[in-house]
């Protein structure tokens, strides 16, 4: 067995006002709950680190800079990353990335055992709209703060496994699975923010959320064998609302593990990664069973195209 104590560190809701060194002292109260009850690991959400800023529209795009990161670690996050060190416990979580030559990224990490960042990825699958849009009961500007990730779906050998990382809408798209499937992957993290109404749709509430939530991860660690580990930012952050429900999905498609709250919450889940492996040989064995001569369309278009009318 290849068992990795894996700990949820969920986080409520984060105001506008709040401080970086405010979340930082939130998130090491987690980290050291969690060390209380023997994790090895702790995933923590989307933008971690702030307010879900693109609820809020900037005319001026540079005003959001303020809600990005120029380094990492840098000196608010610094003791969040001796305390991991402190506690041997590898880590991730999710930022606003300014690079140096200012590209603009929605974010993850994963931290090894000695506090030393060893894998990045940035968010592919970018919702939401670039303008203000004042038919949305709330707006959701990803698409005018971020660029789509320019790093694809790798995976790295980490805590003696294969480990991948997408954010929050990356989960709804099956490519984002299938991608890190490929190269083997055994336990996929993501962090999330998601609001617990659709802007658009207003009669699609929690409920229904929470349940193409889960129907998301659990199709892609089923179809691609391999453990989830989705961890929420939640609770209403300045008057808009986001639902928690951070899940551990094994590689059975099954919910193994789930926090109950909207705020901040542990819950730690013992992974054995082996258990991959018999979905990787039998259904899942991609060798023996995949088409690719069938499946061109799915990267040579973007859009539907429809079939021909037959008279």
């Amino acid at each position: 067995m290849r068992n990795i104590s894996v700990a949820m560190g969920q986080l409520g809701a984060i105001q506008k006002a709040d401080s970086r060194q405010a979340v930082i002292a939130r998130m090491i109260v987690l980290m050291d709950q969690a060390k209380a009850q023997g994790a090895d690991f702790i995933v923590y959400p989307e933008l971690a680190l702030t307010t879900f800023f693109p609820r809020w529209y900037h005319a001026d795009i540079a005003d959001a800079d303020i809600w990005f990161e120029r380094e990492m670690p840098g000196p608010a996050t610094q003791p969040l990353f001796e305390r991991a060190k402190i506690h041997q416990m590898a880590m991730s979580f999710g930022y606003a990335e300014i690079t140096p030559d200012g590209h603009h990224f929605n974010t993850s990490i994963l931290v090894d055992k000695q506090g030393r960042v060893t894998a990045k990825y940035r968010k592919v699958h970018l919702p939401g709209h670039s303008e203000f849009d004042p038919e949305r009961a709330h707006q959701h500007l990803e698409k005018r703060y971020f660029e789509p990730g320019d790093l694809g779906f790798p995976v790295w050998r980490f805590l003696d496994g294969i480990f991948g990382m997408c954010i929050c809408n990356d989960r709804r798209w099956p490519e984002t699975y299938r991608e890190m499937g490929l190269q083997g992957v055994e336990m996929i993290t993501l962090g999330f923010n998601t609001p617990s109404v659709n802007s658009q749709k207003p009669d699609e509430g929690p409920e229904q959320r929470i349940f193409h939530h889960k129907l998301s991860l659990q199709a892609g660690a089923y179809q691609n064998s391999t453990w989830v580990v989705a961890v929420a930012k939640a609770g209403v952050e300045d008057g808009h609302p986001m639902f928690g429900c951070s899940v551990i999905v094994d590689p059975d498609g099954q919910i193994v593990a789930e926090t109950r709250t909207e705020e901040d919450e542990v819950i730690v889940h013992v992974c054995d990664l082996d258990r991959t492996r018999f979905g990787k040989e039998t259904i899942f064995d991609f060798k023996r069973h995949r088409r690719i001569e069938h499946y061109g369309r799915i990267t040579a278009q973007v859009g539907v195209i429809l079939p021909l009318e037959t008279s």
